[in-house]
């Protein structure tokens, strides 16, 4: 198998040369995707209709469902696949990759059929309103039929970077992104075919991202596989993948489950409370998505260095990490912080909604400042191949907290004690993780010449 990747060029880089070039093009992949999220609202909001900013507020959660799947072989497969690198396992890098693309398809469509079967029981489900149901109706059957693309790109802009192309990863999202942005205003204004454009304009744009990582594949510029010849289930790949895919997956399943159930509680004090917490969720992503981009980009780096058993770099890429990360997280908390009256001024104008959005904004902030110190613990759990430990991490911070305490919280507090659930949320997860992260690296230093990970390799 011919050998054409840069992860393991990183041995000849200083830690923090590493780290800057893996995690800026993960940022950007990030950064465009909170844009267009963004966009999506924007132009909505320029019809002055706050059901359509609600009904999508509604939808995007399950939207995110396709994401969160795409997720379990994404993440799970980059773990494997850049630790086996290390390794030198390079044949079975290829048959990794092979059944993470083969996988992600079948269940796309299943998931897809899935959703357009039971979609009124669904949208009953998250609180739809009799104003926003068909609103919503239309943005999700069309986001079904393009729920393959969805999971694909989002599936393989993560397994591009196990093998160090960072940059082509992002060129995929970024593009993707890019196209979807141009089309909402031709799609939402121009044709007045409002939330239906907007999610037109979401399948093209990962349609595009889709088309853009299979030309990379076929045109064998990757020393990884997606051919059917190369599929197999055997030497353990599928549940070295699960093992860490699900767990990571879970933040982002659990993250569409609270949102729908928090969209449900919060649609009971009406649909201005639900378009307000959308836009206050929209502002505090911009310290979220930018975070997970550090945690991402460092992910293959840690891999690779578990794999390598090379210690001493770790510790180095970790120490810079978390510096960057906590450095990153506190200046953008900072600036949306004192730009909350600008934001959710250009996407509300109603009274109401604008005010809900502001104090759902000003209480979500109060914890962002963490993200960066909690992705890249988390990712460097996955790296490490602790599977039980994502587990628990993303379990808690999701599900485990977050969900009960939507519930004691809206019933004491009332709509704002929905959203203090979220900080309250972050900061005890945080705390987890840091505990659950020394626990396994000191764990991982005493066994020396056993196996390193939790997961094996074949």
């Amino acid at each position: 198998m011919k050998i054409n990747n840069t992860l393991k060029s990183f041995n000849d880089m200083s830690p923090s040369q590493a780290v800057i070039k893996n995690v800026i093009p993960a940022i950007i992949a990030m950064l465009m995707i909170l844009i267009y999220n963004l966009a999506d609202t924007f132009f909505i909001a320029q019809t002055n209709d706050a059901f359509q900013v609600a009904a999508v507020s509604l939808a995007t959660p399950v939207f995110l469902i396709f994401m969160s799947v795409g997720t379990v072989f994404g993440i799970g497969g980059t773990s494997v696949i850049s630790r086996a690198i290390g390794e030198g396992k390079l044949e079975y890098a290829k048959k990794t990759s092979s059944f993470v693309m083969w996988s992600c398809l079948a269940t796309s469509i299943v998931i897809s059929l899935l959703f357009l079967i039971f979609m009124d029981k669904l949208l009953f489900l998250i609180g739809a309103s009799p104003e926003t149901f068909d609103l919503a109706k239309n943005y999700l059957v069309i986001v079904s039929l393009g729920g393959p693309f969805v999971m694909f790109s989002t599936c393989f802009s993560n397994i591009l970077r196990a093998e160090g192309q960072a940059k082509k990863a992002m060129v995929g999202q970024v593009l993707g992104n890019i196209i979807n942005i141009v089309l909402d205003p031709i799609m939402i204004l121009t044709l007045n075919l409002n939330i239906t454009g907007a999610a037109i304009a979401t399948v093209i744009g990962n349609l595009i991202a889709a088309g853009y990582y299979l030309h990379y594949f076929n045109s064998n510029n990757s020393s990884l596989s997606i051919s059917i010849k190369d599929f197999t289930m055997k030497d353990r790949i599928p549940s070295s993948i699960l093992l860490i895919g699900i767990p990571a997956s879970l933040a982002s399943v659990l993250m569409s489950i609270s949102q729908i159930i928090m969209n449900s509680l919060m649609a009971e004090y009406g649909d201005m409370a639900l378009a307000g917490i959308g836009v206050a969720m929209k502002i505090t992503m911009i310290t979220g998505m930018v975070s997970m981009g550090i945690g991402q980009g460092i992910q293959p780096l840690l891999g690779f260095c578990v794999g390598a058993k090379n210690w001493s770099k770790f510790n180095a890429i970790m120490k810079f990490s978390t510096m960057l990360a906590l450095f990153t997280s506190i200046v953008l908390t900072t600036l949306c912080y004192f730009s909350i009256d600008s934001i959710v001024g250009v996407f509300l104008e109603n009274a109401s909604a604008y005010e809900y959005a502001h104090t759902f904004s000003r209480i979500l902030l109060t914890t962002s400042s963490l993200f960066g110190f909690f992705f890249v613990l988390s990712n460097a759990l996955q790296a490490m191949g602790a599977a039980s430990a994502s587990l628990i991490i993303n379990l808690s911070r999701q599900g485990l907290i977050y969900i009960p305490m939507l519930f004691v919280f809206n019933y004491t507090l009332g709509a704002s004690g929905l959203v203090w659930a979220q900080p309250v949320a972050d900061l005890l997860s945080t705390m987890l993780a840091a505990t659950l992260f020394m626990l396994t690296y000191r764990k991982m230093l005493n066994l020396s010449d056993v196996e390193l990970v939790n997961v094996p390799l074949g």
